[in-house]
């Protein structure tokens, strides 16, 4: 009887919660006390009261993510995928690679015409663009590191998603503007439609979703893999031209990777390996960078940027030739980081020209990459850390909602090379090593990084943004390690993005118009953008003080132990 109270109490705590204050707060400094950052305040504060009830880091991103599937819907999701780095208080360093797979009705050729033309609107929208969805393997594998039940790290996101949540002005737009693909590709209503427009305040009530959420609390991950769910999910595929089986679904398996690490300036660099892209980009940007003594420069100079871009370029050129599923492909990730070969390749950089993109790599047209991702840092007071990026690709992923489930599916199989040569949602390029394949991971640029300091976490940060993730976790780094910023410059001074092809540098708005007159006059092409990613960043001193910073450029949002 006494445990049944207890239960009751623990799942009360929450039950009784109103969620309609949402209460965006985006910097807090503390000491011996957990912090959590997320892209939704709720989602923050979720972990926050799991840190609170005794749990740890990885305790704590499970619940994240878990709300995250719920007041996120965007991004956060049960029907997508990601990517998981740790660093536990005992030194111990892992990776989770929960990232989505072809069926095994996919084919190479999937979505090109009968004229071998690729159908991009095949890849990116409807049930044909769906992967076997990982997070909720993920999020099974995670609960190893941690202390408390799943039972008990799912509950705050069955709350949120019963009893509804308030909608931000952003929520709400975002769910105007899409809701003409909800209509087009939802045989059946969803909760996300209205037939007048959403507004500030409305409450968001997902009854399926809390259901499904209750199926994987009683069942575990079969309650998702299998049954009911898996049911509804085949269901769904159906009734367009999904391929997803019971099979796929039961036999998804997460992978436990080697992280990959290396040394800048006094840390050691924890990032992901293959499928993402990520670490490697980190790990050739940040070295071949440091041949040109960066620090010496200031940020967001002509030099520095210059610098900066011309290390996007050669790695970016290097992820379209050699970069795809390690099962897949010969593994090149020690060839690619190597001082060696890192040093050749920085032969041609000038300080008087661009290097034209056709000098660094064969011309192979990329696939474009979806920036609707999202990104959790997380410490906890015994000094365990976790890096966490999850995506359903694209915008509220293919649009399309389980039926009786109540989640959007991912679209992520446009990350791979539909057709080597074309360019995906992101226009990035890909060739062999990223082609479709029963099975296979598509290739990623979602970072997860953790910077250790004398062996203990030091920063913690990631972001979305598709192919701009890797050079916005680069610049993050930088603005902390060479240019000396605090954390809240580091994550909210304007960032400018180089992916090889398209030729032209990516600038944010606000950037400095100076630098960016000078580089036009060394021949680089330019673009610009309203925003570019939304870093959630921890950086511990060597006192213990801690600080995290949830980026401006969203409601993301920080929340304490």
């Amino acid at each position: 009887m006494k445990k049944i109270l207890l239960s009751f109490l623990f799942l009360s705590q929450f039950a009784f919660a109103q969620f309609t204050d949402i209460n965006i707060v985006k910097e807090i400094h503390t000491k011996d006390k957990g912090l959590v950052v997320s892209a939704h305040p709720l989602a923050s504060e979720a972990g926050a009261k799991i840190l609170k009830m005794g749990g740890n880091a990885y305790d704590a991103v499970i619940a994240t993510q878990y709300a995250l599937a719920v007041v996120y819907p965007q991004a956060g999701n049960i029907g997508g995928g990601g990517f998981l780095v740790g660093v536990k208080k005992n030194g111990e360093k892992f990776t989770i690679d929960f990232r989505e797979t072809a069926p095994q009705k996919a084919s190479r050729d999937m979505y090109l015409d009968k004229n071998g033309k690729a159908n991009t609107d095949l890849s990116q929208n409807g049930r044909l663009a769906v992967g076997v969805p990982g997070s909720i393997a993920g999020f099974y594998a995670t609960l190893k590191h941690a202390k408390l039940p799943m039972e008990k790290l799912i509950q705050p996101a069955i709350d949120l998603a019963e009893q509804g949540f308030a909608l931000t002005q952003k929520e709400a737009n975002l769910l105007n503007n899409q809701m003409d693909y909800f209509h087009q590709h939802n045989k059946s209503k969803t909760v996300f439609q209205k037939a007048i427009p959403w507004k500030q305040g409305d409450l968001l009530i997902q009854k399926e979703l809390a259901e499904t959420l209750r199926l994987i609390q009683k069942n575990g991950a079969k309650g998702f893999y299998e049954g009911k769910t898996a049911g509804l999910i085949v269901q769904e595929m159906k009734r367009g031209n999904g391929i997803i089986t019971l099979n796929d679904l039961k036999t998804y398996k997460v992978v436990e990777r080697k992280p990959i690490t290396f040394n800048y300036k006094g840390t050691e660099i924890v990032s992901m390996p293959l499928p993402s892209s990520g670490g490697i980009l980190l790990a050739q940007m940040l070295k071949m960078s440091a041949f040109e003594n960066l620090e010496k420069y200031q940020q967001n100079s002509t030099n520095a940027v210059q610098i900066m871009v011309e290390a996007e370029r050669r790695s970016f050129a290097d992820r379209a030739e050699y970069m795809g599923d390690p099962a897949f492909i010969k593994d090149q990730t020690a060839m690619l980081i190597s001082d060696e070969y890192l040093k050749n390749r920085w032969k041609s950089f000038s300080f008087d020209r661009a290097t034209p993109s056709s000098e660094v790599g064969k011309i192979i047209p990329q696939p474009k990459e979806s920036t609707e991702t999202t990104h959790i840092s997380i410490v906890d007071k015994e000094g365990n850390a976790v890096a966490v990026t999850t995506t359903l690709n694209g915008l509220y992923g293919s649009k399309v909602v389980v039926s009786g489930a109540g989640f959007f599916l991912n679209n992520e199989m446009d990350d791979f090379s539909v057709k080597p040569g074309v360019p995906n949602m992101f226009g990035a390029v890909g060739g062999e090593a990223n082609s479709i394949q029963p099975g296979k991971r598509m290739l990623s640029s979602m970072t997860p990084t953790i910077v250790m300091k004398n062996s203990k976490p030091y920063i913690i940060v990631g972001t979305p943004g598709g192919t701009t993730i890797p050079t916005s976790v680069y610049q993050s780094i930088v603005n902390i390690i060479d240019f000396k910023l605090n954390p809240n410059m580091a994550v909210n001074s304007p960032k400018f993005h180089h992916q090889w092809l398209p030729e032209s540098i990516l600038f944010e708005k606000n950037f400095p118009e100076s630098t960016i007159s000078d580089l036009e006059k060394k021949n680089y092409k330019v673009e610009r953008d309203s925003q570019i990613g939304r870093s959630e960043l921890i950086l511990i001193n060597e006192d213990g003080n801690a600080v995290a910073v949830a980026d401006g450029r969203g409601d993301d949002s920080v929340a304490v132990e």
